[in-house]
Parts: C-alpha cells; sequence; structure tokens
C-alpha cells in the first residue's frame, strides 16, 4: 500500500507501482469507441502510461497535453493516458482540446488500477487511479515508474521523457 495526498490529506493505494526492471502485467482497457486493448496491442512500442484520476480535472488535463506535446512524437512511442473516466468523457476532453497523438483508455470495466496498485481504497477519491506515470519498453520491461505523492502536482515530465 503507497500512502499518498489529496491536498495535504494522506490518502492511500491499494499497492505499490510495478518495480523498475519488473515486467508489466498485461491489461484490457477500453477504447473511446468502446473496443477493447491490451499490451499486445501496441506490441513492439515503448509505452508511456500517463494514469490520473479524472480527465476533468486541471493538473490531469495539464498531464495530458504535456505527453501529448512531449512524448508522443517520439520514435516507436505511444501515449497511453488511463484513467476511470467513461471512454465518452474521454474522447469529449480530447477533441475539445486538439488531443491527436495519444490515446485516451478507460478502466471502467478492468481491473487495471487494482494489478498496478493504483486504486485509491480511501478519501473522497475513493476507487478512482491516483497519479502516477510508468514506461515500459519495446518488451513491456518497466524501465521507469513515478507514483505521484500528491495528487494535485504534475509529474516529473522530463525524469519520464529521458526513460524514453
Amino acid at each position: 500500500m503507497a500512502q499518498i495526498t489529496l491536498k495535504g490529506n494522506a490518502i492511500n493505494t491499494n499497492g505499490n507501482l510495478p518495480a523498475t526492471g519488473s515486467t508489466a502485467a498485461d491489461f484490457t482497457l477500453v477504447k473511446d469507441d468502446l473496443s477493447e486493448v491490451n499490451l499486445a496491442t501496441y506490441a513492439g512500442k515503448k509505452k508511456v502510461l500517463n494514469v490520473f484520476p479524472s480527465i476533468d480535472t486541471p493538473v490531469c488535463a495539464l498531464s495530458v497535453k504535456r505527453f501529448n506535446k512531449d512524448a508522443a512524437g517520439k520514435d516507436n512511442a505511444v501515449v497511453l493516458n488511463i484513467s476511470a473516466d467513461l471512454p465518452f468523457a474521454q474522447k469529449r476532453f480530447c477533441g475539445s482540446e486538439g488531443i491527436e497523438n495519444a490515446e485516451n483508455l478507460s478502466g471502467f470495466r478492468s481491473s487495471f488500477a487494482q494489478d498496478y496498485g493504483l486504486e485509491i481504497v480511501d478519501g473522497p477519491l475513493k476507487g478512482l487511479c491516483s497519479r502516477a506515470v510508468v514506461i515500459l519498453d519495446e518488451n513491456n520491461n518497466v524501465v521507469y515508474s513515478e507514483q505521484i505523492p500528491e495528487i494535485t502536482q504534475e509529474p516529473n515530465y522530463e525524469a519520464a521523457l529521458a526513460a524514453l
């Protein structure tokens, strides 16, 4: 269990992020057309898993925009924005913000948050994903992981991008 904060108040996740050097667990997530994807969908690509509570919050929106701008254009890399939001909300946000270089994936019918140790288990955001970044290489090995200690804080973009 990882302890993080929301506006300075302690909350907990159900576990810890996959460790650097480990192989990432497979997942099934839902795209905005309601089709399902898993790690095999992105075989041979580096993957930025940009995970957050909800697309409709300011810091989440900033991370989506930043990774869309800075990481999605890198060779052989894909940015996967992951939250519990319904695919319709993700599509609406990205359409209105011009986000075209990243994929939005919903965990609304998935065990992704639990499997990756990211499910918030108490506090007002209980049931949502904590904010984290996990970078996978072409073989789904974890080369970088960051559990953001404060939900209202942005990720360390420079460190995450350097891992690509």
